[in-house]
């Protein structure tokens, strides 16, 4: 790092500090705990990770894990809030152990702010520095990190923060020394990002400062440092596949990013008082799935019956995200049948296989992986029994539209053979009757990190480029989101609809963190545990959106696909912090950008936050 900051002609250095908001989920959070006449445990859960919660809750229990099944109801939403076991769950248990009766425990809303994990506040100081050729050199980060007064995951969202650090864009050097903080606050969790919304916060308002330090075109700048195909990183993160330059071109076109920035930044000396602003920022982020546990792998079991109807019995759980929908595309996709041809089983560990839970953007990279490589093997069955039959090589055959078909050369139709339920029934009615069930198990080629924390902890990265306009009332403050304008590295669309729907919810939860949600803690107390007084982002404030998705189809992926549950939440809050500038020529490095913080920033009156001071090294292990 002194190597890097000694070759810079642009040193630049400032502090930011990242607030409190929590996950809002649709269903709060609930349990329902009864034993059986044999004692084993049935658990009625909405966690996110039903295989890790058998694990925990046997250790506390003292249990066999194997007496205790996790069922999980329709869960309305989770974004990481359910990545844990929590006290009231616990005490669920006790209480239906001691009165033999099934327990049922429901949060209120009150109860789900005071007693939910959060998104966790941090306090950064990132110095960052370039060359006059538009090269970036090195970046060096401090951060305190506001653990609650209990460890959940808070602990280990520098893990996520670091690679947004030293991966996001090319930088030859970075140190990164960090500390996460006990207090009496509510504890910090996992949160859609994890950490990634507070780094990314930081290092795209200092790519916009170093490229205005030397006189460049901010999108220029970028594009220079931006990484391409089969780079590596100094964290040792391979990118196999990679759109990030392409992201940043078509975000910056669609939205005439270049032309409005220069206009706008023109104009903030105009009498009005709306001024107009337009900011961009990217992001990296995992895309699948993130090697943390032993196995970051998902089981699978797909059963055909006599009618060419697929159960696919996966270990993946649906938190409202669409996993079914997309599992049981890539399943027809496979075995040439209609999507009403396939049922999804994904709520009982008693029924389902094994998988390390949902988080880390893994369902569709992992799950459907694993719901592919089922179908294949059952595809590989039905043709190696049919081949015989109609005296050709497996190879010559395949299944479309509900037929065993045989191939045909060109562009000429297949030849239908059979109908697939006949054959079914023809390999389960005979002297020598046979089912066609399969199962897979897969586990990706990511790696665990060394002690260094260095290696390639995901199968696939995901990136993205999101240009915002904004406009700001210099009378009163107030920010209004007009426009998005993204750009999406997906690997490939899986499903359109499912995609949409995920980008455009990740922008509005992005725009709450920038804008108007804020947890309000007091020595230790949340003062505003309900939805008069945290404010939630509501219809008539969304903006317009313009969403590209850029498909790489990345070699891993399923059918090329990758992850981005939680890629569109992560750009917002630092791409509203360049519009603003760009429009008022104010830069504010806190959040949130409420009306009354961007009023006393526009007159001088918000206090700087204060620098991280050096942190204490870790003690030798």
């Amino acid at each position: 790092v002194a190597a890097g900051e000694a070759a810079s002609d642009v040193v630049v250095e400032d502090s930011f500090a990242l607030h409190y908001v929590t996950h809002c989920c649709m269903g709060v959070s609930g349990v329902i705990a009864e034993f059986d006449g044999k004692g084993s445990l049935v658990l009625h859960s909405n966690t996110q990770v039903p295989f890790l919660h058998k694990r925990e809750f046997a250790e506390i229990l003292g249990m066999d894990p194997g007496r205790i099944r996790i069922i999980q109801p329709p869960i309305g939403g989770g974004f990481g809030s359910k990545l844990d076991i929590y006290p009231f769950e616990v005490i669920c248990v006790f209480l239906a152990r001691a009165t033999g009766r099934p327990v049922k425990m429901v949060f209120t809303r009150e109860e789900e702010f005071l007693a939910s994990p959060t998104r966790q506040p941090v306090r950064l100081t990132l110095r960052s520095g370039c060359t006059k050729d538009g090269t970036l050199t090195f970046r060096s980060v401090r951060t305190i990190h506001d653990n609650g007064a209990y460890t959940s995951w808070g602990a280990t969202t520098p893990f996520v923060m670091m690679q947004t650090f030293s991966s996001l864009y090319r930088v030859p050097h970075c140190e990164y020394d960090t500390v996460a903080v006990y207090t009496n606050n509510p504890y910090a969790g996992s949160f859609r990002g994890y950490g990634n919304l507070q780094a990314t916060f930081a290092v795209e308002q200092h790519m916009e400062k170093l490229a205005a330090a030397i006189g460049m075109d901010p999108l220029q700048f970028r594009l220079k440092n931006a990484q391409v195909p089969g780079e590596i990183t100094g964290q040792g993160m391979v990118f196999r596949s990679c759109g990030f330059p392409d992201c940043l071109r078509i975000a910056a076109q669609r939205s005439d990013y270049s032309r409005k920035q220069r206009e706008y930044a023109a104009r903030q000396r105009d009498a009005s008082p709306l001024k107009r602003g337009i900011g961009m920022a990217s992001m990296l982020h995992v895309g699948g799935g993130a090697k943390i546990y032993p196995s970051d792998g998902c089981g699978t079991i797909l059963k055909l019956d006599d009618f060419g109807h697929v159960t696919l019995i996966t270990g993946a759980s649906e938190i409202g995200q669409g996993s079914e929908t997309v599992l049981a595309q890539l399943v027809c996709e496979e075995l040439g049948l209609p999507i009403s041809a396939v049922s999804v089983v994904n709520n009982d560990t008693d029924i389902t296989p094994w998988d390390v839970g949902v988080h880390a953007s893994r369902t569709t990279f992992i799950a459907g992986n694993s719901a592919i490589g089922a179908a294949r093997k059952a595809k590989d069955k039905i043709l190696a029994a049919a081949a015989p039959r109609f005296e050709c090589q497996p190879e010559a055959l395949d299944l479309r539209g509900g037929h065993i078909v045989r191939k045909a050369a060109g562009d000429a139709a297949p030849e239908k053979l059979v109908d697939l339920p006949r054959f079914l029934r023809s390999l389960h009615f005979n002297d020598r009757a046979e089912l066609v069930m399969t199962t897979f198990y897969y586990e990706p080629p990511s790696v665990h990190q060394d002690k260094g924390f260095k290696g390639d902890v995901s199968a696939a990265y995901a990136w993205a480029t999101q240009a915002v306009e904004v406009e700001v009332d210099t009378d009163t403050g107030v920010v209004r989101l007009l426009q998005v304008t993204g750009a999406h590295d997906v690997g490939r669309v899986l499903n359109r609809l499912g995609i949409e729907g995920q980008i455009e919810g990740g922008v509005v939860m992005g725009q709450g963190y920038a804008l108007t949600e804020n947890l309000v803690v007091d020595e230790g107390r949340v003062k505003n545990p309900n939805f008069r007084d945290y404010k939630l982002v509501t219809a008539p404030e969304i903006p317009q959106m313009d969403i590209s998705f850029v498909e790489t189809m990345d070699g891993e992926g399923p059918q090329g696909a990758k992850g981005v549950g939680e890629a569109p939440a992560i750009c917002i809050a630092a791409a509203v912090a360049n519009a603003i500038e760009n429009a008022t020529g104010v830069r504010i490095t806190s959040l949130p950008f409420t009306p009354e913080r961007v009023y006393r920033a526009l007159h001088g009156a918000l206090p700087p936050v204060r620098p991280v001071p050096s942190l204490p090294a870790a003690p030798a292990s």
